[in-house]
């Protein structure tokens, strides 16, 4: 079968949707199909270009082609006769992040036009989809929500879990990603001024922008947390980012309501157990409290007792660590069921 994944792009950004996206096109070749990857460019920032990048995907014509799967708003809006959505998230801006607040669109007559118009869209578009899969039961609660559209949750599996064991328990807890306001690394850093044990802090990977960088550089010297807190800018080699989550004591992932999260995937295979917050969203789809790792306030306080808590009973963080790889592996995520499902 010709398979045409299709995603969003940012030039000289990759994250979590962007691994997905390559990973699944490995894999539908891997089992059988002809499948290749269109990368559609979009700002998701630019209000003023949003209904003409919706426009622009709507138009496209997809020709020699079996079976169209979307992944991201607006890339997922291509029509094709066959086509399957695995949403990664909508439009959030026009969802949950309006009533919370957090969305950058503009509260007046345009932003309300502007939402009506997405939300018109993604309703056509799940209508006109043959089947609806989600990556976490975050997004599967949102879309269920706003446009009252059922879908099944089916996990991204990671590319090469095999390659993440438990090498050590070293004197640090690593937090690795993308770098930005939501992905909240900020918070970790402030929190380490409340942390009364000597354990470390290392946060790695690509900041969103130089501000995002120069923000975290900024409040470890302020704090006076050179020698407590290591920031390894870019975009790590993935042999890098192995050997810090296998040799941490333990991870952390802390975003402002996550999709999903491969940060926690990775260190469960690892055998690590994870400080998160209450409002992480879906990374508290695998995070225990007491059993895999720790569910906190979103607060520098909070969060800077658990990784005292942390440095302090070792066994019991190690402990957590082991019962987190076993949930893992309980869960039996994996690609060629994944691939059956989307092709199915």
């Amino acid at each position: 079968m010709k398979i045409l994944v299709v995603n969003n792009m940012v030039p000289f950004i990759r994250g979590g949707a962007e691994k997905l996206a390559t990973n699944l096109v490995r894999h539908l070749g891997r089992y059988g199909h002809d499948a290749e990857l269109l990368r559609i460019p979009f700002r998701w920032d630019l209000a003023n270009r949003m209904l003409d990048e919706m426009l622009a995907c709507r138009m496209m014509q997809i020709y020699n082609v079996d079976r169209v799967i979307g992944l991201k708003f607006p890339a997922y809006l291509i029509p094709h006769p066959h086509k399957t959505l695995w949403v990664v998230h909508q439009f959030r801006q026009a969802y949950d992040l309006w009533d919370s607040g957090h969305s950058y669109l503009s509260h007046d007559g345009e932003g309300h036009h502007l939402r009506n118009c997405v939300t018109e869209a993604d309703n056509e578009c799940f209508a006109d989809s043959q089947s609806i899969s989600v990556i976490s039961r975050v997004v599967k609660e949102r879309m269920q929500r706003f446009n009252r559209v059922p879908s099944e949750v089916l996990y991204p599996p990671l590319d090469d879990p095999e390659k993440f064991n438990c090498e050590a328990h070293e004197n640090y807890i690593f937090c690795g990603g993308r770098i930005n306001n939501m992905k909240r690394q900020h918070l970790l850093i402030e929190a380490m001024k409340h942390c009364r044990s000597d354990i470390k802090l290392h946060v790695a990977g690509p900041p969103d922008s130089p501000e995002d960088g120069q923000e975290l550089e900024r409040l470890v010297k302020q704090a006076g947390l050179q020698d407590r807190v290591i920031l390894e800018f870019g975009f790590l080699d993935r042999e890098r980012v192995i050997q810090l989550v296998n040799r941490s004591l333990a991870c952390a992932c802390v975003p402002f309501d996550e999709d999903y999260g491969y940060v926690t995937l990775e260190a469960f295979y690892a055998g690590k157990a994870v400080i998160t917050t209450h409002d992480a969203g879906g990374v508290l789809e695998f995070v225990t409290e007491g059993e895999t790792g720790t569910i906190t306030d979103a607060t520098p306080e909070a969060l800077g007792e658990a990784m005292t808590r942390f440095a302090e009973d070792r066994p019991a963080t190690i402990s957590m660590g082991a019962a987190a790889r076993d949930e893992i592996h309980d869960r039996n995520i994996n690609w060629p069921s994944t691939v059956k499902k989307l092709v199915a």
